[in-house]
């Protein structure tokens, strides 16, 4: 089930350049101290399928995409190492958060319970220090849920002075990945 570790395993992929604690965390639902966390789980559906199209949303940054931010990356799928830009906004209100993912989670052929997804870390540049998960859970009973995970301090003291706008911006992403996590749910469903 578990693909390529980067944190902690000193996997060659992991190229470095993230500047907070912890790396790797949400992997295990672990946060530094003082650090802002999000856990969120949400119930998509029932069964095989729905996990299966929710994992390949989110290992190829369909998730991201759904969400309604711009990715640029150099793989199309989420890798341990991997680098990827994700941006919102317009022209020169664009906000760009380069990230590096840190640990992925590749779906097996089949059993349950499993999960698959990644987590990425904030590099330089991104307004915030810290890491996200996102994973697709298929549990005994064939259902599936979307958990994401997070934990993140302010990047610089232009953001931390925008604290209670930067937590609702934070909040309205999120909620827009789990819209996106319900559309790829949703999808080949007849109506």
């Amino acid at each position: 089930m578990r693909a390529k570790r980067t944190a902690g395993g000193g996997n060659a992929n992991y190229r470095g350049g993230l500047n907070y604690p912890c790396i790797g965390g949400t992997e295990h639902g672990a946060a530094p101290e003082g650090y802002a966390t999000v856990l969120e789980e949400v119930h998509l559906g029932t069964g095989m399928d729905v996990y299966r199209r929710v994992a390949a949303g989110i290992l190829s940054w369909e998730l991201q995409r759904r969400a309604g931010l711009r990715v640029r990356t150099e793989s199309p799928r989420a890798v341990p190492g991997a680098r990827v830009v994700s941006g919102f906004g317009v022209g020169p209100f664009r906000l760009d958060a380069p990230c590096e993912v840190v640990w992925v989670h590749e779906p097996i052929p089949a059993g349950m319970p499993q999960a698959a997804g990644f987590g990425y870390g904030a590099l330089p540049g991104h307004p915030a220090r810290g890491e996200e998960s996102f994973e697709v859970l298929i549990k005994d009973n064939a259902g599936v849920f979307l958990r994401i995970r997070a934990f993140s301090k302010p990047g610089s003291w232009f953001y931390a002075a925008g604290g209670l706008l930067t937590r609702a911006a934070q909040r309205h992403v999120t909620s827009r990945y789990i819209e996106g996590a319900r559309q790829l749910a949703a999808e080949g469903k007849s109506p």
